[in-house]
């Protein structure tokens, strides 16, 4: 694997001959699962041959002399799913004795600052899933974030779609360039067409322009990109889901306050924050297993 400083999960996907889904699922013994006993035994003598080892959020830790953990977020989108991820991690921070600081910036000065704190861990959470170990033990297909977003693309497929747009916005953020992979990945998963981009810029052309593509619905990667998409809607005279069925993801509280309110993927992302922390700890895990994805479903979708 020259010039790889990892083994990911994509590299057991290609010597073995499977999807990505097939080698998480194989790894981490998921149940449900009709796997042969065959391809079960050439994905693990492919992660053996090639070294593979699983992310640990350990990777993101540093021991330092206080009481403090700090939570870099810098470059994260601001939405519902990190607040309530923020907000379960404190919990179980605060329960155990520690304090928790969030940072927000980026760059040698927040560095500087986090240095001076000596906490007693960092987690680095853009680097947890966006940099190379980003397939984060399981892949994302079993509770990450491309198991979510094939709860909202099923949800679309469930409901007759096939041709659908990930809406995407216009500003270059790797984030949300990332999260639009993972809706790629879902689909290929579960043998969609790849999803066309919808850029969203303001301009109410654009979602009208889908249905000469033939597209008849839109899978957003927020709630806001969603609710823009259901304003551009509005302007040309369409709506949804009549001309096209649009789902957000992050179940903020106003998607259900637009008319027509918007159907969203809700995550358990409290859960999320405190299984980080008990992991973080070297606590049980116990009842902080965060809950599947689910659709709110309401009149847009």
């Amino acid at each position: 694997m020259t010039g790889k400083t990892r083994v990911t999960m994509r590299d057991v996907a290609a010597a073995s001959g499977v999807s990505q889904a097939t080698v998480s699922f194989v790894l981490n013994d998921a149940p449900g699962q009709t796997i042969p006993a065959a391809t079960r035994d050439r994905v693990r003598r492919a992660a053996a041959e090639l070294g593979y080892r699983p992310h640990s959020i350990a990777r993101a830790l540093r021991e330092g002399a206080s009481r403090i953990v700090v939570l870099e977020a810098g470059g994260l989108p601001r939405g519902h799913n990190l607040s309530s991820f923020i907000a379960g991690l404190d919990e179980e921070l605060g329960a155990a004795g520690f304090g928790l600081l969030v940072a927000y910036g980026e760059g040698v000065s927040a560095q500087a600052a986090i240095t001076a704190i000596e906490p007693r861990a960092v987690i680095d959470l853009p680097a947890v899933y966006a940099g190379p170990d980003r397939d984060v033990a399981d892949g994302g297909w079993i509770d990450g974030m491309v198991a979510h977003r094939l709860v909202q693309l099923r949800h679309l497929m469930e409901r007759g779609h096939r041709a659908i747009a990930v809406a995407v916005p216009a500003d270059d953020d790797p984030f949300l360039a990332l999260m639009a992979g993972q809706v790629r990945d879902a689909a290929g998963e579960l043998g969609l067409p790849s999803p066309l981009p919808l850029v969203v810029d303001g301009d109410p052309e654009k979602p009208a322009g889908l249905l000469k593509a033939g597209v008849t619905a839109v899978a957003a990667l927020t709630d806001d990109l969603a609710l823009s998409v259901l304003a551009a809607l509005a302007d040309t005279g369409l709506s949804a889901p009549g001309d096209l069925a649009v789902i957000g993801f992050d179940d903020t509280p106003h998607g259900a306050l637009w008319r027509p309110a918007l159907t969203t993927v809700r995550l358990d992302a409290r859960a999320y924050g405190r299984r980080t922390a008990r992991t973080l700890l070297g606590l049980p895990i116990g009842d902080a297993r965060p809950a599947p994805a689910r659709v709110i479903s309401r009149a847009s979708a």
